[in-house]
């Protein structure tokens, strides 16, 4: 192969009671990448197209992963890279991790995949690290190992795949502002009490249960953030409304997707999507607040490729 071009998805993170470590890969939102090989040594992005970003590969998180990826073998060849950006930035849906992951799984492709799984985690985490000023997998381990994933450490990275009960899907709804992560995790306390920090870990606990037990009322009781959320909340328009109409509307359970400002609801039928999704369009339309909603099923494949030459 010369050329190759695929879908990086988007992603939802934390779920509330799993902060850093849990994620979900999403269907319905992501960017296309086009990466192709060059005459020239190392790497160069040709083009971003949807969204107003840098070119520069030090200050792109595509640029920033490829060279990670290239400063571990040796190549008489670079690579050229185009971006088709479907998913906003800071919207809380992983949008530095898609564009992060999807350029080193092309570029692995495109060697026939010396590197693993894990050491495309690796490489996407410093383009993470750039945009939030810490290391994390939580977004990018689901979208290159698809479905739901639990990072059990990224010191010497662990990722774990979770069971996705067929039939569950997420309502995302976005308010029309950015957070970005690198703000929205000055937010975060860092000390927690001992009794909220057994809560959280016990409501991790059973949320894993639940996917492999397909237990909606236990996932329900379980998607509770005891640590985040209460401070996050404040940065999101409307937030408790939105949460208490979804949860009116049928909905498992919500919280805040990743950093915000994008809101998830859990379901387990479209119709039920269906009607969250209309009923927190029609309190923010009434609030006279712009806003992006959708459904999706969870991707348990993560990024695929469209075509290849």
């Amino acid at each position: 192969m010369e050329s190759i071009k695929v879908f990086s998805p988007g992603s939802i993170t934390n779920l509330s009671c799993g902060y850093d470590i849990l994620g979900m890969c999403l269907e319905s939102r992501g960017d296309e990448i086009t990466v192709s090989k060059t005459g020239k040594k190392g790497v160069t992005i040709k083009s971003i197209s949807g969204f107003d970003l840098t070119k520069d590969i030090n200050e792109n998180v595509s640029g920033i992963a490829a060279q990670s990826l290239l400063s571990k073998i040796n190549l008489d060849h670079g690579f050229e890279i185009e971006i088709n950006k479907g998913i906003k930035p800071g919207s809380g849906i992983g949008s530095s991790a898609a564009s992060s992951a999807g350029t080193v799984f092309a570029i692995n492709q495109l060697l026939n995949s010396p590197f693993s799984l894990l050491d495309l985690v690796k490489f996407s985490m410093e383009g993470e690290k750039f945009v939030s000023g810490a290391y994390h997998a939580d977004n990018v381990a689901p979208i290159i190992f698809g479905g739901i994933t639990l990072v059990r450490t990224i010191d010497d990275l662990d990722i774990i795949p979770l069971p996705t009960p067929e039939d569950l899907e997420v309502v995302i709804v976005r308010p029309n502002i950015e957070i970005k992560t690198a703000d929205s995790r000055k937010v975060v306390k860092k000390k927690v009490k001992i009794e909220k920090m057994t809560q959280q870990s016990a409501n991790l606990g059973s949320f894993v249960s639940s996917l492999y037990s397909k237990d909606y009322d236990l996932m329900s009781r379980s998607v509770i953030d005891q640590v985040v959320e209460p401070d996050r909340a404040v940065l999101i328009p409307e937030f408790e409304k939105i949460k208490m109409i979804s949860k009116l509307s049928g909905s498992i359970a919500a919280g805040i997707s990743g950093s915000g400002p994008s809101i998830f609801s859990l379901s387990n039928n479209r119709v039920t999507s269906n009607n969250i999704l209309d009923k927190i369009s029609d309190h923010y339309n009434s609030m006279d607040i712009d806003f992006d909603g959708f459904i999706s099923k969870v991707n348990s494949g993560g990024i695929k490729i469209i075509e290849s030459k």
